[in-house]
């Protein structure tokens, strides 16, 4: 998926980000509909998955773009991307490839409560 520039500052300015400029993005597989992870993207960071059809993100620890898969190889190909009423959180229906959470495993949601015990869902996968 690539869109042309119009579009993307179309969506961009519909957009409501934060003090820092930045909205949370949630991610989720497109063939399971499974939740893979919580990141941030930024104006640039949405122009670059528009355009690219790859999706990037910001990262608020290294205060750059993040380029998802970039070091690991496990991209996010960008299927849709959708926007919640109140135009602050993003949705990105993706196709992931490899593990989502950079502890290899499956996606970054692996800790539940359950039964009064915190549990581990998912083992980190083998390379």
């Amino acid at each position: 998926m690539s869109i042309n520039s119009d579009i993307a500052e179309r969506v961009i300015a519909d957009l409501v980000f934060d003090e820092n400029g930045l909205i949370p993005a949630i991610a989720q597989s497109d063939e399971t509909s499974e939740v893979l992870m919580l990141a941030y993207m930024n104006s640039e960071s949405i122009r670059e998955t528009l355009s690219s059809g790859q999706v990037c993100y910001w990262s608020r620890s290294r205060q750059s773009l993040w380029r998802k898969g970039e070091s690991s190889g496990h991209i996010q190909r960008l299927i849709e991307l959708r926007y919640d009423c109140d135009h602050d959180a993003l949705l990105l229906r993706v196709d992931q490839t490899g593990p989502a959470c950079h502890t290899n495993r499956p996606n970054c949601f692996f800790h539940a409560v359950r039964n009064g015990e915190v549990v581990v869902l998912h083992a980190p996968e083998d390379d």
